[in-house]
């Protein structure tokens, strides 16, 4: 079976650290990661027909593709402690968690600020990163 992954803004400060955060609270490795700029990121990209105009967090479990508020709710499902009750949020519609995934999203670069380039990953996950 093919880990889900994660694709991200590399270069975003939020994202980083919520990468480091799903890492801490996935110790059974079960989420991989690549960067959205990656040439990985952009093949799965393509592979799976995502939209360009999307500006999110992205999970790819298997053949689906989940963007936006239920990517983040499905990694939670998958997170260790009680994380996975934020999974319950599901039941909200999903315009309305989106458009508060959105004002983040929107906002992320003005609030935590921008890298330069993608982190590098410890030896211990870099295993993770495809």
């Amino acid at each position: 079976m093919m880990h889900p992954v994660i694709l991200f803004d590399g270069e975003c400060n939020f994202c980083d650290s919520s990468v480091q955060f799903i890492i801490k609270n996935d110790p059974q490795g079960l989420f991989h990661f690549a960067s959205l700029q990656s040439d990985t990121g952009q093949e799965l990209l393509n592979k799976h027909n995502v939209p360009s105009d999307i500006d999110s967090m992205i999970l790819i479990e298997g053949d689906k593709v989940y963007y936006k508020s239920a990517a983040a709710l499905r990694i939670c499902r998958h997170l260790r402690g009680a994380w996975k009750l934020l999974y319950a949020f599901i039941i909200v519609p999903r315009p309305i968690r989106n458009a508060a995934y959105d004002f983040i999203a929107k906002n992320r670069y003005k609030w935590f600020g921008k890298k330069e380039s993608c982190m590098l990953p410890s030896p211990s996950v870099r295993a993770r990163f495809i």
